[in-house]
């Protein structure tokens, strides 16, 4: 059974074995500071929040995400990292996250939920495109 639920002081270990293994995947390699700033965000749970997905009992699963403010509507809740254990793909963990974001966002009154993912990343999005629709934007960046 998988359960959802915030991030725990304990879960410190396994979250960082699931975030460093969410930035491998995208090819980042990231100082500790990054990770230690990010825990620290995600314990006071007021800008940016984090929830784990639990098989067994067991962490495998994490998301990041914020709610923002939006120009032309209610605010938008982004969804900014979705990372599920190898081992545990394929047994809704990460469509259990998205709906727990969901409700979250839903609670908070937001006018939607969006994520980004890379192009390549053919495995996740047969995930998205059953519970969300694709605009066709592309996204644009400049590094400071």
């Amino acid at each position: 059974m998988i359960t959802i639920e915030k991030l725990t002081p304990a879960d410190r270990p396994a979250w960082e074995q699931l975030f460093r293994g969410y930035l491998a995947f995208y090819l980042r390699d990231e100082p500790q500071q990054t990770y230690d700033l990010a825990w620290e965000r995600f314990l006071a749970d007021d800008r940016i929040h984090a929830l784990g997905a639990r098989l067994d009992g067991e962490l495998v699963g994490i998301t990041h995400f914020l709610v923002h403010a939006n120009t032309s509507g209610p605010d938008v809740c982004y969804l900014q990292d979705l990372f599920t254990a190898p081992e545990a793909r394929g047994r809704g963990v990460a469509r259990a996250l998205i709906g727990a974001v969901t409700d979250f966002a839903r609670e908070r009154d937001c006018m939607r939920v969006y994520w980004m993912t890379h192009e390549t990343n053919a495995t996740a999005r047969l995930l998205y495109d059953k519970v969300a629709d694709t605009r066709g934007f592309l996204r644009y960046q400049i590094d400071l």
